[in-house]
């Protein structure tokens, strides 16, 4: 079948693209390769034919357009190997790349966890000696950009093993977002110093304090529900918290985190200083200081 669509993360589709060319013989490099507004029936079809030397092929990406059926039915009906970029196909695309040719799937890992096992993995690739403290750290600062985790361990292979979490942060110089229901979590915990650094690192990030303190809020009235829920029911699952308070599954199983940690005098008091704090804020007073006291106050 010389038609293979990639589909999925955008880092990782290419990726399969190369090796998947690569098997059968072509390298990406040597073959034409149509985007944008090129991505045309007629543009396709002059670039079709088979090569003298053997197998030909072409690559199309999708990203940004639209292909009509006269496109999909040339492309699949080809002499020659056509790879397809398609990030986020509908059914019916899956449909003809599922029934005329091969559909390679690259999901992208989401959550932290995932994507420090993905690191740790690649890095094992590569032959890197990476602490899984430093897997972490890569996972924490770029989130699910792959491509920038990446380019960060190819910098890593100019150096020497053991990789540690401190060398690592020491080369990429960049402190992970803050988290706020990992702040709330700290000042609950009595743990101010750890909650303050999570709001500095979301001031420094551009969040807006107003915006911060909206989200502080919201994520205390549901431990705020959280509490009464458990008093009135007991110990509750996250998936049962979700469904009584209408949120996520996340949201629900960190509130809860926080909650079991409290009881109702203590919530009616953190609660009663969020207002003041939030008061303070509408007044004039400078956001950011006012946010780094409420923190230290749901510390104590």
């Amino acid at each position: 079948m010389p038609l293979i669509a990639f589909s999925g993360n955008r880092f990782l589709a290419e990726e399969a693209l190369r090796e998947t060319l690569a098997a059968r013989g072509l390298s990406v490099r040597d073959l034409p390769r149509l985007a944008g507004e090129d991505v045309t029936a007629e543009a396709a079809a002059s670039l079709l034919a088979p090569s003298l030397f053997g197998d030909g092929g072409l690559i199309v990406d999708l990203a940004g357009v639209k292909p009509d059926k006269a496109l999909l039915d040339l492309l699949a009906s080809a002499p020659v190997t056509v790879a397809v970029l398609d990030e986020s196909p509908p059914a019916t695309r899956v449909k003809l790349y599922e029934g005329r040719g091969e559909h390679v799937t690259s999901p992208a890992p989401q959550k932290t966890g995932d994507v420090a096992g993905w690191v740790g993995q690649r890095a094992r690739k590569l032959g890197l000696k990476l602490d899984r403290d430093a897997a972490l750290y890569l996972a924490e600062v770029f989130g699910p950009d792959l491509t920038g985790i990446a380019g960060e361990l190819n910098k890593l292979e100019l150096l020497d093993p053991p990789l540690t979490a401190d060398l690592v942060r020491r080369v990429v110089g960049r402190e992970p977002p803050g988290d706020s229901f990992a702040m709330l979590g700290a000042a609950t915990t009595g743990k101010p110093g750890e909650a303050v650094t999570q709001l500095r690192r979301l001031l420094a990030s551009g969040e807006d304090p107003f915006k911060l303190m909206g989200a502080v809020v919201w994520q205390y009235s549901l431990v705020a529900r959280c509490v009464a829920l458990t008093q009135e029911e007991g110990r509750v699952t996250e998936g049962v918290a979700a469904q009584r308070l209408g949120v996520k599954p996340y949201p629900a199983k960190k509130a809860l985190e926080v909650a079991r940690r409290l009881n109702e005098a203590k919530i009616r008091a953190h609660l009663a200083r969020i207002l003041d704090a939030d008061l303070a804020m509408k007044r004039g007073l400078d956001p950011g200081a006012t946010l780094e006291r409420l923190i230290v106050q749901l510390s104590v």
